[in-house]
């Protein structure tokens, strides 16, 4: 698990192909390493990342086929920066919201502007994400923990704040710009218990409105 909280811009040194499946290798830049074994969960991008080596301020990770081919680290090159993030801790404030390091989807920027010191993005979701996101809640962006400031159809605002610019690599996102988007964990599991017993039916995989009113709620 994972808070959202980025600590550090990595740097991707090398992209071994490995039978289909490839190791990736990382600079962690500023993220302390002395703590980290091999086994050890990083999240990189969002994406939760198996530490297999751990050498001084390096590390390495296998990226399996799916995962490549699911999310952004399909794209990765060597030099690209990513944001990285440590699995939680007991000990670890809670200052975004809880996440799992499984992306949901990709989505798009659609463009940028500034307003004031800040910059808003405009990003575009997967149809099947949009009944997840929602006006001041919660939504992982490359493993950044973000509040919704908008919400349009599938196409949500973001308002980031000139430190989350230079703490992740939201700083260099223009139009086109693909990303790791992962839902609200509460809003996976709301739908899945609205459901009730008929989340055991494979017909049964939304919430309808028909299923609404046949419940009493709308």
């Amino acid at each position: 698990m994972f808070t959202g909280i980025i600590r550090a811009i990595g740097e991707i040194h090398t992209l071994e192909p490995r039978g289909g499946d490839v190791r990736l290798t990382l600079g962690t830049g500023k993220l302390d390493m002395m703590a980290i074994a091999p086994g050890d969960s990083i999240a990189v991008n969002g994406v939760c990342l198996t530490a297999v080596l751990v050498a001084g301020s390096d590390f390495a990770a296998d990226v399996s086929r799916e995962t490549l081919a699911l999310t952004t680290l399909g794209d990765l090159r060597t030099g690209s920066r990513v944001n990285l993030e440590p699995a939680l801790t007991l000990a670890t404030p809670l200052g975004g919201h809880l996440m799992s390091g499984h992306v949901d989807g990709l989505g798009k920027v659609l463009d940028r502007h500034q307003d004031a010191r800040s910059v808003r993005f405009r990003i575009e979701a997967p149809p099947e994400l949009a009944r997840y996101i929602a006006h001041k809640g919660s939504i992982g962006v490359d493993g950044v923990s973000l509040t919704v400031n908008g919400v349009k159809g599938r196409v949500f605002e973001l308002n980031i704040i000139p430190h989350t610019l230079q703490e992740t690599i939201m700083s260099a996102y223009g139009p086109g710009t693909r990303v790791n988007l992962e839902v609200d964990l509460l809003a996976r599991y709301l739908e899945r218990l609205v459901l009730g017993d008929k989340a055991a039916d494979p017909a049964a995989q939304t919430i309808t409105a028909a299923f609404l009113a046949e419940h009493g709620f709308t």
